[in-house]
């Protein structure tokens, strides 16, 4: 039996933190944290799960193409092929998908352009991007009700090792080396998302003025 205890601790640390954000609104949202690489495995949160608990029924060891790799009863959450695309794709070894109002409305906003850009932001540097004048561009994908539709096109956005894509109205899904580094680029996501929409809103309120 594969023993996977210290990748178990770390995605629930991180699934403990994410839910005191109140980021797993209606049981929505799935992490995932790699095991192994060759053969390629994972654990990923059973689908439906209130991730606000804590409970030895949270995550599943799954394969590479996300069927589950010991008898359980329980089900791979539905994003499960978009964290098979980053861990076949890349070296990354864990992965996180939230729904949040500012990244849903954030990928609404500018949905018909198919990304959204930040500069002159200091949390860009979560992803390297230290020089002044760098930019940060986050690709938006179409919320494909087929998965395997929607793993297909979020798969070509998968060229690093750390990243992050909105898909519209349907959350983001950041991945990096570990926990803690996804947790940050997820962090600073978040917090670039809000300042865009107050920054949006504040420039509505004076121009209303």
């Amino acid at each position: 039996m594969m023993d996977y205890k210290a990748q178990w601790e770390e995605l629930a640390a991180v699934k403990k933190e994410l839910a005191e954000r109140d980021w797993f609104m209606g049981t929505s949202g799935n992490l995932a944290i790699r095991v192994s690489s060759s053969p390629t495995s994972f654990l990923v949160t059973a689908s439906g799960k209130d991730k606000r608990k804590q409970t030895d029924e949270d995550f599943l060891l799954v394969d590479q193409y996300g069927v589950a790799l010991e008898d359980t009863n329980l089900r791979p959450s539905a994003e499960t092929l978009l964290h098979c695309s980053i861990f076949r794709k890349s070296g990354a070894g864990c992965s996180l998908h939230v729904h949040t109002v500012p990244n849903n409305v954030v990928s609404e906003l500018y949905g018909d352009k198919g990304e959204v850009t930040f500069k002159n932001q200091e949390l860009i540097k979560a992803f390297d991007k230290w020089e002044e004048g760098d930019t940060l561009t986050i690709p938006i994908i179409h919320n494909h009700a087929s998965i395997p539709d929607l793993s297909e096109e979020f798969s070509r956005h998968v060229r690093e090792d750390k990243g992050a894509v909105l898909i519209r109205n349907h959350g983001i899904t950041v991945w990096g080396q570990n926990g803690f580094e996804a947790k940050k680029l997820l962090e600073a996501c978040e917090f670039l998302f809000q300042y865009q929409l107050s920054l949006l809103s504040l420039k509505n309120t004076i121009q209303s003025a």
